[in-house]
Order: structure tokens, then sequence, then C-alpha cells
């Protein structure tokens, strides 16, 4: 319950139509709990009396405070729906925003499918909760508490036959609820796996069907599924014994007031109306009871999936502004220094991913990041913006630690053009325009002209307002990397992280979109990790890395006499140059590289 509480502050914007919502609901109960009375009175005076004026006077009455309560009924539910959706609304957006500021550790621990469901599934459940706490979830006890008092006032020695019987159908409800809570968790466990394998197989459905996986894919999903509803009818059938059990208690209260009560009947001490109204407020006391054993399970749900939204609120992003006084502005030329830079994923993990990089990197400078799959360059060059914190070591940014930059200021001076491209759905010009949505439409176009793709938008259907669909389906990987590329140039950056992202275009491009780089600006810092000896031939400097470690540095005919590794990628690549485009090799030539 403590974490349905914290939730809580999501109700105080819409306290008012709360407030308005419960006395709506008191009045109603209040009317319900009037009908019992009435319908003592219509026995004892009206009938019993062959009074028929009583009789049309309180029937029309009872007929009255039923209209009236449907119309309060109406409005409590409206109200209650408004609450319920503006708090669903409200939390949907926090936590959309929470995870936002979500470092990429935090989202490497994190399944896209956990998150998914804690957004709808979990949100939803928690809906459900805020709605019926303000329908049935508190017009149950209201309703008991009252009929209660009303039984004691009808017949004590009534009620207190019954409380024995009363309180065991109470403890039953108890029971149940806590019961159901971690099996609950457990259900939205067990949904979260079903909706990670649901959403890696629609994001890599062309991928299962490339390598024909769809019988593999089919029977994890299928066993994903099984856990799931295995589960869920764990639930259903422990539920199942709840309401037989209660429905029993009814029974038995009612066979009590009748036995009871017509012995007392007899000898003169109720009458018949009292026994009526008695019986009528023992099913008002009993009815709540089995409304509460049948919410049990939203009660459960909702209880379960506050904790899950909790969890997610709870968390603390790996990386963020630190403790001293942060720089609040970033406006050197762009000098990059690694300074004894060790790093791993997890304390767990005995070998860091790297060790020990000292590396310098001057403004105006495009260094090549060089090495085997999984060597470490990706990891490298994550650290710059602060996708990840150093484990040791420090990261210095024109003289300053990159921990002492609020992170918006850092990030606002760095453009990184990852090694997925992602692109949403929208037209070209959006995405390139996604990182500066002022740009104008010529500088989009000066941006694409840069990274070589202003030529292939044009041939598009409708050029720049194209629309591109999910994921950039209809876009080659090629065109979808330049799209990306023009998209970091237009923000202008100060320093600029191109991480393999030219893998998908041929070299000629590939040097063209180098050659519109160089031209850029001379004071941006370029950092370049790549997997092709063509991309770095015309780097000012090419660092290679090995298992976390850097192990050679230089331009390229020094790495080619120094160092065996970069000697061992190049002839596997290239061996002598072959299948370099012959401006490049001129160019080598001429510059000595």
């Amino acid at each position: 319950m403590q974490y349905v509480f914290r939730l809580n502050i999501f109700l105080r914007p819409y306290r008012l139509q709360a407030s308005l919502a419960l006395v709506l609901l008191a009045t109603l109960v209040s009317l319900d709990l009037a009908i019992p009375r009435l319908i003592q009175q219509l026995i004892d005076q009206g009938i019993n009396r062959h009074n028929e004026a009583v009789v049309i006077k309180t029937g029309l009455l009872m007929l009255g405070i039923s209209l009236v309560s449907m119309f309060i009924a109406v409005g409590n539910n409206n109200l209650s729906v408004m609450v319920g959706e503006g708090m669903a609304r409200d939390l949907r957006d926090a936590l959309f925003l929470k995870i936002q500021t979500f470092s990429f550790g935090n989202l490497d621990q994190m399944k896209t499918g956990q998150l998914l469901v804690r957004l709808t599934s979990d949100i939803a459940a928690v809906q459900r909760l805020a709605q019926m706490s303000l329908r049935i979830g508190t017009r149950a006890p209201l309703l008991m508490t009252g009929s209660l008092v009303l039984m004691v006032n009808t017949s004590p020695s009534l009620a207190l036959t019954l409380a024995p019987l009363l309180a065991v159908t109470l403890a039953i409800i108890v029971f149940f609820t806590l019961r159901m809570e971690p099996l609950f968790h457990l259900v939205q466990q067990k949904f979260d796996g079903l909706n990670i394998v649901l959403q890696e197989n629609v994001a890599g459905a062309r991928l299962v069907k490339s390598f024909v996986r769809g019988t593999y894919e089919g029977r994890r999903f299928e066993a994903a599924n099984e856990d799931f509803t295995v589960q869920s009818t764990r639930v259903a059938r422990f539920l199942a014994i709840m309401t037989p059990m209660l429905t029993i208690c009814v029974n038995i209260g009612m066979v009590i007031v009748i036995w009871v009560g017509g012995e007392d009947s007899v000898r003169g001490g109720l009458t018949v109306g009292q026994i009526v109204a008695f019986t009528n407020y023992l099913l008002t006391t009993m009815a709540p009871l089995l409304m509460m054993g049948r919410l049990a399970n939203v009660w459960a749900g909702g209880m379960a999936s506050a904790g899950r939204i909790c969890q997610v609120m709870d968390t603390v992003p790996d990386v963020g502004d630190g403790k001293p006084a942060q720089v609040s502005t970033v406006s050197g030329p762009g000098r990059i220094v690694f300074e004894h830079v060790s790093f791993h994923y997890n304390s767990r993990q005995e070998e860091p991913v790297l060790a020990d990089i000292n590396l310098v990197v001057e403004p105006g400078e495009m260094v090549a990041i060089l090495g085997a799959t999984g060597a470490g360059k990706s990891t490298l060059i994550n650290l710059v913006p602060r996708f990840y914190d150093v484990t040791a070591g420090r990261i210095l940014l024109d003289g300053v630690d990159i921990r002492q930059l609020r992170q918006e200021d850092l990030l606002a001076s760095i453009a990184v053009v990852p090694q997925e491209t992602i692109l949403f759905s929208g037209s070209v010009a959006d995405n390139i325009r996604y990182g500066a949505p002022e740009a104008s439409d010529e500088q989009v176009i000066q941006a694409a002209r840069a990274a070589q793709a202003h030529a292939f938008i044009l041939a598009l259907p409708r050029a720049y307002d194209t629309h591109i669909e999910e994921r950039g389906v209809n876009l080659s990987g090629g065109q979808k990397q330049r799209i990306a590329i023009a998209r970091a140039l237009l923000t202008r950056p100060q320093i600029l992280i191109l991480d393999d992202s030219t893998s998908s275009v041929d070299s000629e491009t590939e040097c063209l979109i180098h050659e519109a780089l160089a031209g850029q600006a001379t004071s941006q810092t370029r950092l370049m990790v790549a997997q092709r000896i063509s991309t770095v031939l015309k780097a000012d400097r090419i660092v290679v890395i090995d298992r976390g470690r850097i192990v050679a540095c230089g331009r390229h005919r020094e790495l080619l006499q120094t160092s065996p590794i970069y000697q061992e990628i190049y002839d596997s690549q290239l061996g002598g140059g072959t299948g370099l485009p012959e401006d490049l090799l001129s160019g080598l030539q001429e510059d000595g590289r």
C-alpha cells in the first residue's frame, strides 16, 4: 500500500473532482440505507394496518429515492472516470519523462518490453484502482458500516449473534487480498517476459524471416505465453475459491436471521417489518463484502502495478549532474583529453572493457579509432557525451572534467551519428531538422549536401517532403546513414562523433562525405569509429585499440611500419592498396600518409 499512497501525488490536481465524487457517493449510500427503513414502515404501518395512504406515500418516496440515486450514481461515475483518466495521463507523462532521464546503463538493465508494460498495463491497473476506489471501493465500506449501525439499531441481540460470521467474512476477504498481491506481481513479471519476446520479434521480423527462424521464435513466444497463461490461470483459480466461500457466509447469515429473528417475532420481540429491514441491512452488509471480494483482484493488481511503477520512478540515473558547482557553458575550442580512463559496464565484470586509456584530441583534429569487433571502440566514444561515466580516470573537455558540466550543455556541443541509424516517422526534412527544429530549409539542404544525401533525396517521390515509414523501411541502409549524418551536421556541433556511420555507403561516397566534413569547420573536433581501413586513411591520426587498450597511434604510413595489428587489418582488407578509390590513393601519396 505504501506505493499506492506515494502515487496519490498524481491525484492532487483532481482533488476537487475526487472530493465531489466522494460527497455524491456518501449521499448515494445514505439514500441506499434509507430504503430498508422505508420497507419496514411500508410493512408495519401500511400493509399490516391496511393503511393505503402509507403504502402509496412510502412507495412514491422509494421511487423518488431510486430516481435521485440514479442521477447521483451517474454523476459519481463521470467524476470517477475523469479523475482516473486524468491521473493515468499525468502518470504516463511523468513515467515517460523519467525514462528520458535514464542513462544508457539504466536502459541496459531495463528492457524495452518491461518499460512498455509499465507505461501501458501497469498504469491501466493503477487507473482502475483509482476509479474503483472512488466508486465501489469506497461505497462498499460505507454501506457496510452504515448497515452495521442500523442493524444494531434495529435489533442489537440479532446483530450480536451475526458478529462472528461478519468477522469471518471480513477475514476471508483480507486473506485473499493480501495473498493476491504477490500473485499479481508475478503475473506482471510474466507479462514482461511475453512483451519482451513480442517486441523483439516485431522489431526483428525481417531478420527472423531471412534466417528462417519463424518456428524457433514461435516456440520461444509459445513458452513465454504459456508461462503467462499458467500464472494467470493460477490467480483465476485462487480467486474462484473466494466467491463460493463468501456466498456460503451470506446464506448462513440469512438462515440465522430467519431462524433467530423468526423465533423472536413469535415471542413478540420483533415485528415482521423489522425482520425484513434487518434482512435487507444484512444483505447490504454482505453485498459490499462480496463486492470487495470481487474487487480484490483490482486492488491486488493495482498495488502490484503501483510497486512496479514506483520502481521505475525511484531509479536513479547512472549518469547525472554532479554535486560540484556546474560549469554552465561549453565554449572552448573542443580539446578532449582522456586521462587514465578505465571502464566496465558493471561491478561484477572481471575484465574492464577499457583500461588505462590516455589520449589527447586537439581542436579541429579528426581522430579515427580502429580495432577488432569488441575491442572497445564504441565504448570509448560513448564516454565523451557521458552516455556512460568512466569507472576510473577522467575525461576533460577544454580543461574541465565533463562530469562537472551540465549534461544539457555537454550534449548541446556534441553531435553523435550512432552505429544503428534511428529515423522517426515523418518527412525527410523533419528527420534532418530533428536536432535543430528552427533550422531553415536552406540550412537543411546544405547539411544534406555535405552528407551526400541531397541527390538521392531529390529523387524521392516528394523530395524533402517524402514521408519516412516506421524505422525508415522505405530507405536503404546507406540512405538512412546519410540522413543521420545530415541531421548531426545541421546542429553545427563543436564535437562530431561518427560511430561507424558510413559502413553502408560505398567507398567513393564515403570519401566525398569525409571531404565535405573536412570543409565544415576547421575548429570542429571529430572522433570516428570505423571497421574499414578506407574510412580512416584521411584521418589526422589513427588510434588502434585492442582488448580495451590503445596499442598504437599515428598516421597511416607510420602505423604500417610500427603496428603489427594495424598492418594485419590493412592486409586482410586491402592487401597493398587494392580496392581503394584512385583519388584517395593519390591523395595519400601526395601528403605522405
